[in-house]
């Protein structure tokens, strides 16, 4: 019985050496997945300033398709002139030029618009793929770096795990259930010293026969408690 508290403990070391590895590896998996979500929130970005260019530049080519057909309307009219006889029509004539001008001026003045707003938009895409670029210098080293230590945990934590075998696979099933239960129920503690008549576990008092029990009887047991599996050390008279 002796030999499967020390298991136990041997156990429960192993155990928290594994939760420990398992923890600083979902620490590195997280930092890997928000080095690749500001990525992809940038590269987000990139994709709708792209989009909202296009949108641009197509409403800027219907106005330029609008400015050449004013143009070609201001040069029909200009060319009638001199063919004019009256001076009624003549002036229906330079009023039709001119208001052409004026709905090709302000056709220009949106044509401009958009160009204004298109310039500024491709400076805000240039200045995001710079910083995708930066991040993709700095995340490329980080990522290896992140690779190489989760490799690293996996071969750690396989051969661990082949450790753990060697220490809970000899054990009686109902005491693997009872260590298990103990673990998920008492913060990852499942064995603990009986120390100066005290669970160390709860820190309460242990009943004097119990206490002076576990220096005599070969059975595994319990903090009356917290339930915790108790040993004790022996000291050399």
């Amino acid at each position: 019985m002796h030999e499967q508290i020390e298991r136990l403990r041997a156990l429960q070391e192993l155990d928290h050496e594994l939760n420990s590895i398992r923890q600083e590896r979902r620490k590195l998996e997280m930092e890997q997945a928000e080095l690749s979500g500001e990525m992809v929130r940038i590269q987000d970005m990139v994709n709708g300033l792209d989009e909202e260019i296009g949108t641009l530049q197509s409403q800027q080519a219907e106005l330029q398709q609008g400015l050449a057909q004013e143009e070609a309307n201001i040069k029909r009219s200009e060319e009638r002139l001199p063919e004019i006889k009256t001076q009624k029509e003549y002036l229906a004539v330079l009023k039709e030029v001119d208001s052409a001008k004026k709905v090709n001026k302000d056709l220009q003045a949106k044509f401009d618009e958009k160009q204004a707003q298109i310039a500024e938009l491709n400076a805000e895409k240039d200045e995001k793929l710079k910083q995708i670029e930066e991040l993709k210098e700095r995340t490329e080293v980080r990522t290896s770096e992140i690779a190489e230590a989760l490799q690293e945990f996996d071969e750690t934590l396989e051969a661990k795990t082949g450790q753990r075998g060697t220490h809970i696979d000899p054990l009686p099933k109902q005491l693997q259930k009872r260590y298990a239960l103990l673990m998920e129920r008492r913060d990852g503690i499942a064995v603990v010293e009986a120390r100066d008549g005290n669970c160390t576990g709860c820190h309460m008092h242990l009943p004097p026969q119990l206490f002076n029990s576990l220096f005599l009887n070969p059975q595994i047991q319990s903090c009356p408690h917290c339930n915790r599996l108790l040993f004790v050390t022996r000291t050399e008279a």
